[in-house]
């Protein structure tokens, strides 16, 4: 048996090339290179049948060690909370007000992309404090 070290996480939305841009400036990853025989990705994406085209994107770890990220053009909206997302960890090691700080400062980094503050979870007995944010099509993440 074969143990799985590589996962890809794959995210339904509208504007797949426009939410893999924003996860990778959250995130600090690229895009990767075109399909080999094309120049950029608009001439691969003109080269797809009409049905096909900006149909999905895609944006990677550039060091290789976080996961491929695929977004897929889907034809219904987001209407319910996310059953599963992604925890930006920027505030590992720290603790208090110094958390807080590191929190609130990634959270006026992603504003202005286009991100949105949803609601601030305060430390309790269990949890650090994390700060929950929307992507620009809705979908739940939180800072922690």
């Amino acid at each position: 048996m074969s143990t799985i070290r590589q996962f890809q996480v794959t995210f339904d939305c509208a504007e797949p090339e426009r939410l893999a841009r924003f996860w990778c400036e959250v995130l600090g990853y690229v895009v990767p290179p075109p399909p080999e025989g094309f120049g950029t990705w608009d001439d691969y994406n003109r080269s797809l049948p009409p049905e096909k085209r900006d149909s999905g994107f895609v944006c990677s770890d550039p060091s290789g060690v976080g996961p491929r990220l695929y977004f897929q053009r889907v034809p219904e909206g987001k209407v319910v909370k996310n059953r599963m997302h992604l925890c930006v960890r920027v505030g590992t090691g720290l603790v208090g007000d110094e958390r807080l700080a590191a929190l609130e400062a990634e959270c006026a980094r992603l504003v202005p992309l286009g991100a949105t503050r949803f609601r601030l979870l305060l430390a309790d007995e269990e949890n650090e404090s994390c700060l929950v944010m929307q992507d620009i099509e809705g979908n739940e993440f939180c800072l922690d």
